[in-house]
């Protein structure tokens, strides 16, 4: 699997609220409409500098930390964003990640800038800064996770596959 894109760049300990904020929780119930308030209380821009299907989140440590709600990865994945790279990840923010079908990559992100261009290639385990010039090696991912990612989550491959296979 081989992702292109630009590097949105943020720092550590993004939580939850930061990527949606939770004023947010009961007002707006369709996720494609609350994706349009991503991360706007870091960056009320932010939306804005999304490319759908071409942007990557660069983090920190510990993104995804505060709660388990799953509105916080939907509305990464729902406004487009095609993965999220960061030095680690909150654990239930890794589940429910996956879960849903978000592609989340652990590798040092410290020598990558805003709007970086930047290839993935999850087979071999390697992000590439084509700005920078530089080559990152990633954790790898088990095959049986980038299965449920190309089925879009673990229910898409459930309903596909009947059962899961790991």
């Amino acid at each position: 699997m081989n992702i292109f894109g630009k590097s949105i760049k943020l720092g550590d300990n993004i939580n939850t609220d930061f990527i949606i904020s939770g004023r947010y929780k009961f007002a707006i119930t369709d996720i494609k409409e609350l994706s349009k308030h991503i991360m706007e209380d870091i960056d009320p821009d932010f939306p804005k500098k999304i490319i759908p299907g071409k942007s990557i989140i660069t983090a920190g440590n510990n993104f995804g930390m505060g709660s388990s709600r799953e509105q916080a990865p939907l509305v990464i994945k729902a406004s487009g964003i095609a993965a999220v790279m960061a030095k680690s990840f909150a654990r239930i923010f890794f589940r429910n990640a996956f879960n849903i079908g978000l592609l989340l990559i652990e590798t040092d992100t410290e020598k990558i800038s805003e709007n970086d261009e930047l290839s993935i290639d999850l087979d071999k385990g390697l992000v590439i800064d084509i700005t920078r010039n530089i080559t990152l090696k990633i954790k790898p991912l088990p095959p049986f996770m980038q299965e449920f990612l190309n089925e879009g989550g673990v229910i898409n491959y459930i309903k596909k596959h009947g059962e899961l296979k790991v």
